[in-house]
């Protein structure tokens, strides 16, 4: 692309970074049109969010310069830069739990009258904007009471409401379904029409070509292309972003299904969900679609017991059991990966290894002693049966890409033992690249003979993976697509929306 910063309302010039030897990115060019939705694509590590990262003064660029509305923008910090009109929603969601919605979208420019808080007003405003979006919420709710999906439209709609020229999109649609997505992207062209300028970073490629103007490609910390978006196709994307052509993103499961491992009786636990039965073999792996407040993954979350249901009964092997905390639950071989991996399904200080042995210490090493060797021996097995990218064992999990992180998650609950394995959400904010390699240990894990539940917002995901979908409505489940060659985007859809 040609500069001119007539046409420009950004221009960044070849930005380097580099982090204790590792270089981040290398003599970037990227430049931005007013009122014009710029895609950046890449895999995890190409350097997108660190470039983004540098325009909103979280990180300081070793050399190049930065243009903004034709002037030189220099010593940016973050408060600078959302006082000029750049906002940014993080991959990695960022708020205050304990407080309400309102204030969570207010926090730092609180409403107050001679000292004195509104609250009502903020709440006034809040509801107002939600609106906007068609998210129906009460302003007056705890961020803490929400899912992640919820969560993440509310950090959408507080980007939003800084009112700024530009908007920063770092997997806005992540953790949110195809209704929502929708929501989002009315929201996206009536900005555009009111000349916001938004830079929209994702890993899913039907999203880029339905709303990007123009598409800019990363790899190892390079600027390797743009273009306008109507010139390229999605074949174009991947061998730009992982150097090659990626065939076979969905690997072919060659196993017979096995016993039944699992089943569920009318379980229910009001309001979120209401008489779900099913049931998971050997070697299967069942999917559960739904839209944003379906009921999914609540219903996960009662069967590792970190909630307890009103009705409803639960059989491993065709043992009826009752399972009433985590523990009781992995006891009983059932795995967790939750869609929080930062929140719940990893400790971020600690090492790769840690992580890995963290919740099978008691099982595996009997003394009071535990046994340095022992336990980097079962790490190592980890990481190699995984693949997870780490310079080594002892490498801090918080350091490494979001895949490699959603890697070392599952690898926890492979090492627990779990023959039923939960999935909610394990592609979650991770590239096309990275995608690949988790669908092939999916299907691995099902071939080895687990039984696998894939909670999933993404329908090729459900479609290329699954063996049959149950899929839920408002908590209620409308549906079970019982064979393998019914399973289609259409036939999920006509039952979520049921």
């Amino acid at each position: 692309m040609a500069s001119g910063q007539d046409q420009y309302i950004l221009e960044m010039r070849s930005i380097s970074k580099a982090f204790v030897g590792v270089q981040a990115l290398s003599d970037v060019d990227f430049f931005l049109k007013k009122g014009t939705v710029h895609a950046l694509m890449g895999e995890n590590g190409a350097g997108k969010s660190t470039l983004m990262k540098i325009l909103t003064g979280m990180y300081h660029e070793d050399s190049g310069d930065v243009m903004y509305q034709g002037e030189p923008f220099k010593h940016r910090s973050e408060l600078l830069t959302l006082h000029r009109g750049i906002s940014m929603i993080h991959q990695e969601l960022s708020y205050v739990p304990e407080l309400t919605i309102a204030d969570n979208i207010f926090l730092g420019r609180e409403v107050s009258h001679l000292g004195i808080l509104d609250t009502a007003e903020m709440n006034r405003r809040a509801e107002e904007l939600l609106d906007k979006l068609n998210v129906k919420f009460d302003p007056k709710r705890k961020m803490s009471d929400l899912m992640v999906s919820e969560q993440q439209m509310i950090e959408i709609a507080k980007a939003i409401s800084y009112d700024a020229n530009i908007i920063i999109m770092d997997e806005p649609t992540s953790a949110i379904t195809d209704r929502e997505i929708d929501q989002l992207f009315g929201m996206i062209k009536d900005l555009k029409g009111r000349g916001v300028s938004i830079i929209y970073i994702s890993h899913k490629m039907d999203e880029i070509l339905r709303i990007a103007d123009y598409v800019t490609v990363f790899r190892d910390g390079k600027n390797v292309n743009s273009y306008d978006a109507k010139d390229i196709d999605i074949g174009t994307i991947i061998r730009d972003m992982v150097g090659r052509d990626l065939v076979d993103v969905f690997s072919e499961k060659k196993c017979a299904l096995g016993e039944e491992v699992l089943r569920v009786e009318n379980f229910s636990r009001v309001p979120h969900f209401k008489d779900v039965s099913f049931s998971v073999h050997r070697g299967e792996i069942v999917g559960f679609a739904g839209l944003m407040g379906a009921g999914r993954t609540e219903i996960m979350r009662c069967l590792f017991g970190m909630d307890k249901p009103d009705s409803g009964e639960i059989y491993i092997k065709g043992e009826k059991v009752d399972i009433d905390s985590p523990r009781s639950a992995i006891g009983r071989s059932i795995g967790f990966v939750s869609e929080d991996r930062k929140g719940v399904g990893l400790v971020l200080p600690l090492s790769v290894r840690d992580n890995i042995t963290l919740s099978s210490l008691s099982r595996l090493f009997k003394s009071f002693l535990l046994k340095g060797k022992q336990e980097n021996a079962v790490a190592d097995e980890i990481i190699t049966k995984m693949r997870i990218k780490t310079p080594n064992r002892y490498q801090c999990v918080n350091n490494l890409s979001g895949g490699n992180q959603q890697k070392v998650v599952i690898g926890k609950a492979v090492l627990e033992g779990a023959e039923i394995l939960i999935m909610d959400e394990p592609t979650r904010g991770i590239d096309i690249g990275t995608k690949s390699e988790i669908y092939k240990l999916i299907v691995d894990l099902a071939e080895q003979g687990n039984a696998v539940i894939l909670v999933s917002s993404e329908l090729p995901e459900l479609v290329g993976l699954s063996d049959k979908v149950v899929v839920l409505h408002e908590g209620e489940q409308t549906g079970v697509i019982a064979e393998k060659r019914d399973i289609s985007q259409e036939s999920i859809m006509e039952l979520a929306i049921a």
